[in-house]
């Protein structure tokens, strides 16, 4: 049966005891409903938790904590068991204690995510190990988890702010240390929980730090909320400037807003600056000091940066000729496409796509 995670925004006077006197009516019931509760997180500062259930459907759910207690779920998504392990830590209750009837958890859901992110003036297809190794040594000390990671990708997830800053200060030096300038480290630290408005697990808080790892080459780029979290952890310390950028909320929100629109319309050829002033609702210079000024590059840049990063996609599959990636990229042409992708990646596409 798939495995879902369901999301509850609970009232201020509920206690973490409550929370486990809740999952135990679940349980008392769930077969009624052919549903299995594997374990939950509750966080008691924001007044959340996340149940995870084995279930046949969404409305099996809904209809067991309907009848059980009342309290109907928020949000409810379909998850791989794999990767909640991978985020989280468990994917089952955690030991209960002998001294109590109840199973009480305070394990908040609650993650900050760290994303690196490997720019090279020109593309390879085979990992840096050493420089893997160094990252991974670095993660584990700092009690995080490898959640992905690829020739120039991998995503990191810390429980402590602290050691989510850290760990990327630490890796940001190692990587200074070991490079040539052929080679730019990007890192983009957000934080967040696994069940939101958007569909995927951990989806808006992985896309904000993504997005983050564009806005500068030299900093580590940090949301106005993880900078929050780490001087609530460290009595106020304040972080280095000269090594860490805090993306103001205001821009972080419009940031957002531009790159879920880039997201659904890329593939649209005709996509362009009049579409996003409209969908945005500003001028075109507006638009353009706004994405200059917080992206360095203009919007049809970022259109066009947008479509090449995603054909690389499609070339790994090597499922698709040259010209349909071309037109499923939005570009008008297979000769223009092939020219774009060579200027930024310094080989053709037909090449890339023989040696990945």
């Amino acid at each position: 049966m798939p495995i879902y995670m369901d999301r509850h925004d609970v009232a201020e006077e509920v206690t973490a005891e409550i929370v486990a006197t809740i999952h135990k009516e679940d349980l008392r019931i769930q077969h009624q409903y052919c549903c299995k509760g594997l374990t939950y997180w509750y966080d008691d500062i924001r007044k959340t938790a996340f149940c995870l259930v084995e279930a046949p459907n969404k409305e099996a759910i809904t209809e067991m904590h309907a009848q059980a207690h009342g309290e109907v779920p928020n949000t409810i998504i379909e998850v791989d068991a794999s990767i909640v392990e991978s985020f989280l830590g468990r994917i089952e209750d955690p030991t209960k204690s002998q001294k109590t009837e109840l199973n009480i958890v305070n394990d908040p859901a609650f993650r900050i995510l760290v994303v690196l992110q490997l720019f090279e003036n020109e593309l390879t297809t085979v990992p840096d190990n050493k420089l893997f190794t160094l990252i991974k040594t670095i993660t584990e000390k700092n009690e995080g988890r490898l959640i992905k990671n690829s020739s120039n990708y991998l995503l990191i997830s810390f429980t402590s702010t602290t050691k989510a800053i850290n760990a990327s200060l630490s890796i940001k030096k190692v990587f200074s240390d070991s490079n040539s300038n052929t080679k730019q480290l990007c890192i983009g630290v957000s934080a967040g929980v696994p069940v939101t408005k958007e569909h995927g697990f951990f989806e808006e808080t992985i896309k904000t730090a993504k997005r983050l790892t564009a806005i500068s080459k030299q900093q580590i780029v940090i949301t106005s909320e993880v900078k929050e979290l780490f001087e609530s952890e460290n009595q106020n310390l304040r972080l280095s400037t000269n090594e860490i950028k805090t993306l103001p909320i205001q821009e972080e929100q419009f940031l957002n807003s531009l790159m879920n629109y880039l997201d659904s319309e890329w593939q649209n050829p005709d996509l362009g600056v009049e579409k996003f002033c409209s969908h945005l609702g500003l001028s075109t210079s507006q638009l353009y000091r706004k994405t200059k000024s917080i992206l360095h590059t203009s919007t049809n840049n970022l259109i066009q940066e947008h479509r090449l990063e995603k054909a690389l996609e499609f070339l790994r599959r090597k499922n698709k000729t040259i010209s349909e990636i071309a037109f499923e990229t939005g570009f008008n042409s297979a000769a223009y496409f092939t020219k774009c992708f060579h200027k930024k990646y310094g080989v053709s596409p037909s090449s890339f796509m023989k040696n990945a």
